[in-house]
């Protein structure tokens, strides 16, 4: 069977690590795969390193900077110069599934219609604003997709106001823990960062709603407390967010605590960071669907704190294997977090307990059965 899949970016964070691993299934599972994405990156290599091929063409993909006139525009002429390589696509390698991976893709519904091909459409997205554009994603969803697999229950909930529930399939995120059997970790040497000192940090990419202020506001209370703690920040920005990357390292280099602040910026090294810390915080301001370096975390043995929406409450296990914070109230937060801070075996306990859950709930295995399933409805 053939499987056309189009995909947003060519980074290596969460959508595009777990399109990989579709990937992997698919190639196990003696499928053709192609896959086209909008530029060049990291992500090229480990795809070709699979044997699949890959191409790159702009596929007009929606952010949030193109809602104006002048953006939305350019997007209609990127996707009028895409649709003609993608039909010529179509007509050398005759999918029987168009494989779209995240809402930002949206040329493949088009398609998909338009050949009467299969269409796949994977859903990582939780959107809320702008309302016209979450009802015409909606829309699209419901009436240009077979099936439509979301990544949580969070996810699922969202989407059913709009899309016909027999459509949507919750398909959790698995990943392979096999990496994380390697404890060591070079970051604290790297950075200069003391071994018993306990290290806090996050992983994202920084936009206006994963939360790298309220990370740094949280920072600051615990600080206060703990003047020894050390805090990490690493991710790069999405594009079209460039500007506050600049903002959050003045933010930090003008904090009372910036020596005890490193921001390291894009990394591919995520086993060796995760394995140096004491406590992961995921402090997303907006509803993050699933975050793929949760479970990351959780393989590291590490305990999770994390804000209380989207996906997160149904990754861990409060009080047991993590922790749930409120949104934009770092003082709480801290208060919460400060227990671990203090208490070195209960950060085991937590971790241990995490490890297990991820093993248990969100395993590889799992998401391999699940999307076989999916693909051959």
């Amino acid at each position: 069977m053939n499987i056309l899949i189009l995909h947003t970016a060519s980074d290596m964070y969460g959508a595009s690590k777990i399109l990989l691993n579709v990937i992997q299934i698919l190639k196990k599972d003696d499928y053709s795969v192609t896959v086209v994405l909008s530029e060049n990156g990291p992500l090229v290599n480990e795809i070709q390193k699979l044997g699949v091929e890959v191409k790159i063409i702009r596929l007009g993909i929606l952010r949030r900077k193109y809602f104006n006139l002048t953006g939305l525009l350019n997007r209609i002429n990127v996707s009028f110069k895409a649709w003609k390589l993608l039909k010529n696509l179509i007509g050398e390698k005759k999918p029987d599934i168009i494989y779209s991976n995240t809402t930002g893709v949206i040329i493949g519904a088009f398609l998909a219609r338009t050949n009467s091909i299969k269409h796949i459409w994977h859903v990582h997205e939780i959107i809320t604003k702008p309302a016209i554009f979450t009802r015409i994603i909606g829309y699209l969803l419901n009436n240009y997709s077979n099936t439509v697999i979301v990544v949580s229950e969070a996810v699922k909930k969202h989407w059913e106001n709009t899309v016909e529930t027999h459509k949507i399939s919750r398909v959790y995120n698995g990943i392979d823990i096999a990496p994380f059997a390697n404890k060591s970790s070079l970051i604290r040497a790297e950075l200069g960062i003391p071994e018993d000192a306990v290290l806090i940090g996050m992983i994202g990419r920084v936009n206006h709603w994963k939360g790298q202020d309220y990370f740094l506001e949280i920072a600051k209370i615990l600080h206060t407390e703990f003047p020894l703690l050390h805090f990490l920040l690493a991710g790069d920005a999405l594009p079209g967010n460039e500007n506050l990357v600049d903002k959050l390292n003045e933010r930090i280099q003008s904090s009372e605590f910036s020596k005890n602040i490193f921001n390291i910026g894009y990394r591919e090294d995520i086993v060796n960071i995760l394995n140096g810390l004491d406590i992961f915080i995921s402090p997303s301001t907006q509803p993050d669907p699933f975050p793929t370096v949760i479970l990351e975390a959780m393989s590291a043995a590490k305990p999770v704190v994390a804000t209380n929406h989207g996906g997160a409450p149904e990754m861990i296990k409060d009080g047991e294997s993590g922790l749930i914070i409120p949104i934009r109230n770092a003082t709480l937060a801290a208060k919460k977090i400060s227990l671990l801070v203090e208490n070195q075996s209960l950060r085991t306990k937590m971790g241990n307990k995490a490890m297990e859950r991820v093993t248990e709930l969100f395993s590889y295995e799992a998401f391999e059965r699940a999307i076989l399933k999916e693909l051959k409805k």
